[in-house]
């Protein structure tokens, strides 16, 4: 009875700590599925979503800062380089922008929704639509990474915060970079 009893508490230990192992390593593939990251190249104009295997999850065509050069200062047109954080994805729909073109506050401008990034020492860079579809491809933008608004819509259904984003140089971006 004693052995059987033995056997039981055994097999019972067994049991719970597989049970526990097999939870805890769901809980980690969970993780590790989810670990997404944004891969924005200003020599491509290309924004990619990439899983944790390097697999493209969703690529679209971008425009990026009017002046070359890593971001300095507000207001130099310049798109930041480096390693940031998605800190909220925020409905733009409403906002309004003056370009200063003459044509006053624009509705529309940045689609709607406004994927705010943590970029330090700068406030208001982010990754949004647009009301100039033909400025996609181009160095058209006051610093934020801007997509067709469609392509927009897709990605804040894959994304959430706090999602990693690395903005990489163009070689002309580099090379003003390497002159400061």
């Amino acid at each position: 009875m004693r052995t059987i009893l033995r056997i039981f508490l055994l097999l019972a230990c067994f049991f719970c700590t597989w049970l526990a192992c097999s939870y805890h390593n769901q809980k980690i593939i969970s993780k590790i599925e989810n670990a997404n990251i944004i891969v924005i190249s200003k020599q491509d104009m290309q924004l990619n979503l990439i899983n944790y295997k390097g697999d493209t999850l969703f690529c679209a065509p971008i425009a990026v800062g009017k002046a070359y050069g890593n971001k300095q200062k507000q207001g130099d047109m310049r798109t930041p380089e480096g390693v940031f954080k998605v800190v909220d994805i925020q409905n733009a729909s409403k906002w309004t922008h003056d370009f200063h073109d003459g044509k006053g506050e624009i509705e529309g401008a940045y689609g709607k929704y406004f994927i705010r990034l943590k970029v330090p020492g700068h406030k208001g860079i982010g990754i949004h639509g647009t009301h100039v579809p033909e400025s996609i491809g181009s160095r058209a933008t006051e610093g934020c990474i801007r997509l067709n608004n469609d392509d927009l819509e897709r990605l804040v259904t894959l994304i959430y915060p706090p999602l990693t984003v690395v903005i990489t140089p163009s070689v002309m971006d580099e090379s003003l970079n390497l002159k400061k």
